[in-house]
């Protein structure tokens, strides 16, 4: 079955904006950036753009993930927010439903990815050519079938946490890539971007942002 891009109506929710940055929740379904063909025109920037006409790109979440994003508003901004991020020094937490009981309580999963070509956008563990990537986990509570956990990833490579996640034999539900059978039968992949913690480019100052999952 091919894909068909149904963005939400919502409209994302502004957490925090001043002079230099923007951050915002972003709803699960929409896309962070415009894809290729009119029919993906929609997107998380182009609806921002109407009230903050200056909003840069600094990172992306994938189009089923929702939850805290950050975005530049001046290029000084942008390059400073960045830089951050290629260093490493932006703290992410995310929360996620996974299926099955993910034990021990807390752990890091560290093997590196790549694109799985004949099947992209997928992505896949390859120890010979795969870019390093590294997530930390810890779990929060089981109730049946499923796990729920925090992640914190430490690379940011393409669907890091989603086949991270998998390669434990845990795939998050709802996962329309990586999840099969009863864990695939989810309304929304169950993964949310929890938290954001940035230095403030201007001032300086450590600053963190969160939004509770939804789910």
């Amino acid at each position: 079955m091919s894909f068909v891009y149904a963005p939400p109506d919502e409209a994302p929710g502004i957490l925090h904006a001043d002079h230099e940055i923007l951050v915002v929740n972003k709803p699960s379904g929409l896309l962070s950036v415009p894809g290729r063909g009119e029919d993906r025109a929609d997107c998380l920037i182009a609806r921002l753009r109407g009230a903050f006409p200056t909003v840069l790109l600094v990172h992306r979440l994938d189009l089923d993930t929702s939850g805290v994003m950050i975005f530049g508003l001046t290029p000084h901004a942008q390059r400073h927010l960045a830089r951050q991020f290629e260093e490493r020094l932006v703290k992410k937490t995310y929360v996620a439903r996974l299926y099955g009981r993910l034990e021990p309580k807390e752990g890091r999963v560290d093997l590196p990815l790549i694109v799985d070509w004949p099947n992209r956008p997928r992505q896949m563990v390859d120890h010979e050519n795969g870019r390093s990537a590294q997530t930390d986990w810890r779990v929060v509570r089981h109730t049946g079938n499923e796990t729920r956990v925090r992640l914190m990833p430490v690379t940011g490579r393409s669907h890091q946490l989603r086949v991270h996640m998998l390669s434990l034999g845990h795939p998050i539900l709802g996962d329309p890539l990586y999840a099969e059978g009863e864990a695939a039968d989810f309304p929304r992949l169950m993964l949310h971007a929890e938290s954001l913690r940035i230095r403030h480019p201007d001032s300086g100052v450590m600053m963190s942002f969160q939004e509770p999952a939804p789910f």
